[in-house]
């Protein structure tokens, strides 16, 4: 690939290893030149590809979204110390796949979800949860909140564990909010009529 320094950013995730609650290298505090396009793309289904060819191998889609920052612009980029590359992302960047249902510390309800390449969120204040209506189709789509500017969209599965969890809310008319506590917090995963929650 082109990214001209993976055996140099493989050593500094080793070295940034145990730093950081994730592992993650500080890609905030890192400023280097713009370097251009680079032909890697985020699909809709959560698949990472180069010049048109998916990227089969996890750990390298892992890496590679280990330094992924979206800036002030709207834009993602892969950042390293030296070099900082603009790639396409189709939606969002990140996709939860498994939702698991636990407990905190004070023993409240609290959701933790997976992304396909490695987050693990606590759903919570910090990692708020939200869900747009798809343009045309009506169809829930919902994201959470990961780091920074970046968000994961909700699989199918874990967002059905989570709407299998619901519970009524506030009222808005005739309509009521559905969804979950996680960390104190209530997240709606829609309005609807009546008591069922239909995504």
């Amino acid at each position: 690939m082109s990214l001209r320094d993976i055996a140099e950013l493989t050593r500094i995730l080793a070295e940034q290893d145990g730093k950081n609650p994730q592992g993650l290298p500080p890609v905030h505090l890192w400023e280097p030149p713009f370097c251009g396009d680079i032909d890697i793309r985020v699909h809709r289904d959560g698949r990472w590809s180069y010049l048109g060819s998916v990227i089969e191998r996890p750990a390298l889609v892992r890496l590679l979204a280990s330094v992924l920052r979206r800036d002030e612009d709207g834009d993602y980029y892969l950042v390293t110390p030296v070099e900082k590359m603009r790639i396409q992302v189709e939606d969002a960047p990140l996709q939860v796949i498994r939702a698991e249902s636990s407990r905190d510390s004070a023993q409240q309800p609290l959701w933790l979800l997976y992304t396909l390449t490695g987050d693990c969120i606590e759903l919570g204040p910090q990692h708020a949860l939200w869900v747009e209506e798809k343009a045309g189709s009506g169809e829930p789509m919902p994201y959470v909140h990961v780091r920074a500017r970046l968000h994961a969209r909700l699989m199918r599965n874990p967002f059905y564990q989570l709407v299998d969890a619901a519970e009524p809310g506030e009222r808005v008319g005739e309509r009521c909010h559905y969804g979950v506590w996680s960390a104190g917090h209530f997240f709606s995963l829609g309005l609807v009529d009546g008591d069922e929650l239909s995504p």
